[in-house]
C-alpha cells in the first residue's frame, strides 16, 4: 500500500473510537482497496494512477470514518446489567431473612456477600472487556485446564464436604464447578472446528465425563452433559451427526441404569424410594421432601406470619423454599419472573449474532444458566429429587456467584462485539 491509501486508511480510522474496531475496518478497507487497485492495473493504468483511482472510488474518508464508527460502536446491554445488579440485590435477603428470625448472625455472612457480589460484578465486567473472538482459538488450552483441575481434584484433593472432595487452599476451595467454565469455552470451540471428526469430539467428551464421574458430583456433571448436548444440537455439525453422538451416551446410560439397578444398595434404593414415595420414608430420605412440602404450603400469598420455623440450608440450596416461605408466593413469581427475564434477553441476543462461536458461546452459557435455575426451583417444589444446585446469584457461596457472573460476561462480551461486520458486507 503506497502513501495515498495509507492516508486515505488513517484518515478513516482517525473517526473510529473503538481501539478494536480501528484495526479491524484498517484491514477490511486495505483489502477492498488492494482489490480495486489490481482491478485498475489490469485496466491499464500504471500502480501510483491504479491507487489514486481506487482511493478515489472508496468515497469521503471522513463520511466513511463516521459511518462505520456508528456501525462498530461497542454496545452495553444495560437490559442485562439491571437484571444483574437487580438480583444481585435480591440475593441478600436471604441472609437478612435468617438474621431477622434469629437463627444466624448476619455480620459474617453479610460482609462475606458483599465481597461475593463485588467479585462477581468484576467477573462479569471484565469478561464484558475480553473480546470473545480471540478466545476460541484456545479451546485445546482451555479442556486442558479443565481436566488438570478435575485431575488435581479427584486425585490429590485434602478436604472432603459431603463426601464431595475439594481442594482447600486457604480460604480457596477448588472444587469440580471450577471446571465447567473451562470445558465450556472449550466446547464452543471444539463444535465451531470443522477439522475435528465425530469420533475425536466423542473421546473427549467421554475422557472429560470420565474425569467427572471420579469426584464424583452428580449435579455439576447432570450441569456439564446438558451444556455439552444442547451446543451440540446448534452446533455446525448437523442434525445427523448430532443425533449419532447423542445416541450412544443414551444407550451406554441406559445400559449403565440397568447395571447400576441390579446392584444398587440399600441406602441408594431408599434415596430414590424417598423422592417417588416420601411419606413412606417420613423418618428418612423422605423427609425433606416432606418438609419442603409443608413449608411451601404455609407460606401464603404475603409469607409466613407468628412462629418463624426453621429451614435447613435456607440460604444456599433451599433459598428459593426459604424466601418463598418468608416473604411469600407473590414475592417468589415475582423473583422467577426476573431469573426469567436473563432467559429471554439471552433469547433475543442469539437471533442478533451472525457468528457461529459467539451464537454456540450464547446457547451454551444459556443453558448453564436454565438448568440451575429450573432444576432448583423444580426440586423445591418436588418435581426433582434433591441435590446441590444453587439458584442462580441468589443462592449464598463465591463459587455460584463467579460462575454466573462468568456466564452473564460472556452474554455482554458477545453483545457489545454484534456490531463487527463480516468482509462481504463492508
Amino acid at each position: 500500500m503506497k502513501k495515498r491509501g495509507n492516508n486515505f486508511l488513517k484518515e478513516v480510522t482517525n473517526h473510529i473510537k473503538s481501539k478494536e474496531a480501528k484495526k479491524f475496518v484498517a484491514t477490511e478497507l486495505a483489502f477492498h482497496l488492494k482489490k480495486a487497485k489490481n482491478t485498475w492495473i489490469e485496466k491499464g493504468l500504471s500502480e501510483v494512477d491504479a491507487e489514486d483511482k481506487a482511493v478515489q472510488q472508496m468515497g469521503s474518508p471522513i463520511k466513511i470514518g463516521q459511518e462505520l464508527n456508528k456501525l462498530h460502536r461497542p454496545r452495553v446491554d444495560w437490559m442485562i446489567i439491571i437484571l444483574l445488579v437487580t438480583v444481585m440485590g435480591l440475593g441478600f435477603l436471604p441472609i437478612v431473612s435468617l438474621g431477622d428470625a434469629g437463627f444466624m448472625d448476619v455480620n459474617h455472612f453479610l460482609k462475606n456477600k458483599v465481597i461475593f457480589v463485588i467479585l462477581g460484578v468484576a467477573t462479569a465486567f471484565g469478561m464484558m472487556m475480553i473480546d470473545y473472538r480471540k478466545l476460541e482459538r484456545l479451546g485445546w488450552l482451555f479442556y486442558i485446564i479443565g481436566v488438570l483441575t478435575l485431575s488435581m481434584i479427584s486425585y490429590f484433593p485434602n478436604t472432603t464436604i459431603n463426601g464431595e472432595p475439594l481442594i482447600k487452599i486457604g480460604p480457596i476451595t477448588i472444587e469440580c464447578l471450577m471446571a465447567v467454565p473451562f470445558f465450556f469455552l472449550a466446547w464452543a470451540s471444539f463444535f465451531n472446528n470443522s477439522r475435528l471428526k465425530v469420533w475425536h469430539l466423542g473421546i473427549l467428551y467421554l475422557f472429560s465425563f470420565y474425569l467427572f464421574l471420579t469426584i464424583p458430583n452428580l449435579s455439576t456433571t447432570f450441569i456439564y452433559i446438558m451444556m455439552v448436548f444442547v451446543m451440540l444440537w446448534w452446533s455446525k455439525l448437523g442434525k445427523k451427526k448430532a443425533l449419532m453422538i447423542t445416541g450412544v451416551p443414551i444407550c451406554l446410560s441406559i445400559i449403565g441404569g440397568l447395571f447400576f439397578w441390579s446392584s444398587v444398595k440399600e441406602y441408594q434404593l431408599a434415596r430414590i424410594l424417598g423422592f417417588l414415595k416420601p411419606g413412606n420414608y417420613a423418618d428418612g430420605p423422605g423427609y425433606m421432601y416432606l418438609r419442603l412440602k409443608e413449608l411451601m404450603s404455609s407460606a401464603g400469598w404475603f409469607g409466613t406470619t407468628g412462629n418463624i420455623e426453621f429451614i435447613q440450608a435456607a440460604h444456599t440450596d433451599f433459598v428459593f423454599a426459604s424466601l418463598t416461605y418468608y416473604y411469600g408466593y407473590l414475592f417468589a413469581i415475582i423473583l422467577v419472573m426476573i431469573l426469567s427475564f436473563f432467559v429471554a434477553r439471552m433469547m433475543v441476543i442469539s437471533h442478533k449474532i451472525n457468528g457461529p462461536y459467539g451464537k454456540l458461546l450464547l446457547v451454551g452459557g444459556m443453558t448453564l444458566y436454565v438448568v440451575q435455575f429450573i432444576y432448583n426451583v423444580g426440586m423445591i417444589l418436588g418435581l426433582f429429587p434433591i441435590t446441590s444446585i444453587s439458584l442462580p446469584f441468589i443462592s449464598y457461596g463465591l463459587m455460584p456467584t463467579l460462575f454466573n457472573a462468568f456466564l452473564i460476561g460472556i452474554v455482554l462480551s458477545v453483545y457489545r462485539r454484534k456490531d463487527l461486520i463480516s468482509r462481504s458486507i463492508i
